[in-house]
């Protein structure tokens, strides 16, 4: 069985494989100040409550944009399941080339999304993920990273209204009745969903334009399925990319 673990700003994500079905995923927040003792528990904990023997999980591959959590989960996942991961990175047999200006600067998530991606078109591919940050990624017909944008995230963008303007209350993120809000709470929800809904179509059309060619779009993360209803540029929603990204590269790796 096959470990993978995503390892984001605000939440960390852990898969099972069994060959190339995932049969079990975990979601948990991303705590700078949790210790590698709390993570080896945590791991452990959560497999063998979903009925899993912790030495059936034979390998595991981790990819982090939090450095500081990288270690303590590298060496975690060495305490629980008695193997060392494999650390998405510079070095790592990727199979696609990347266009970027420094590779080194492509987020581990990014390349991973990329890989899912064209692996299951096999075409153009734009991936919009909605975490921390909102990226956008570019696969072109032959399979090659060609970069993106980075945009702020949208429980960021939340966030910094609620924080930053004194007299905005805290707003849950779901689709309002009307475009023209009618009080403060709707007025809000509005600006996020129906303007972060016309971000990624202006972001996607100026892509699609520049790009030349015809191409898929594929949204992840939290806010997919949310931002799906309400905009026109994307074609699918599928909240394992990474995961499945994550274990396709480590099937490179052999």
């Amino acid at each position: 069985m096959l470990l993978v673990v995503d390892v984001g700003n605000t939440h960390t994500v852990l898969g099972l494989y069994e060959a190339k079905k995932l049969v079990h995923h975990f979601r948990v927040q991303s705590e700078r100040g949790r210790t590698e003792d709390e993570y080896h528990v945590l791991f452990a904990t959560l497999v063998q409550l979903a009925g899993v023997v912790p030495k059936d999980i034979t390998s595991s591959i981790m990819a982090s944009v939090v450095p500081p959590l990288t270690e303590p989960i590298v060496r975690a996942v060495r305490r629980a399941f008695a193997h060392d991961i494999v650390v998405v990175g510079p070095g790592i047999k990727t199979g696609m080339p990347i266009l970027y200006e420094n590779p080194r600067e492509v987020g581990a998530d990014r390349i991973v999304n990329a890989i899912a991606a064209y692996d299951r078109v096999r075409a153009g591919v734009i991936v919009v993920d909605f975490g921390t940050a909102t990226t956008f990624d570019c696969v072109s017909n032959r399979g090659e990273y060609l970069g993106g944008a980075i945009a702020p995230g949208i429980g960021l963008s939340a966030d910094a209204l609620f924080t930053r303007a004194a007299r905005l209350p805290k707003t849950e993120i779901v689709r309002p009745p009307h475009v023209l809000g009618r009080n403060t709470v709707h007025s809000m929800q509005s600006g996020l969903v129906f303007g972060y809904a016309g971000l990624v179509d202006g972001m996607i059309e100026r892509l699609r334009a520049e790009m030349g060619y015809p191409c898929t779009v594929l949204a992840t993360g939290g806010e997919a399925l949310l931002i799906r209803t309400e905009s026109k540029t994307i074609d699918d929603v599928d909240q394992h990319l990474t995961l499945d990204g994550l274990r396709i590269l480590f099937e490179r790796q052999k």
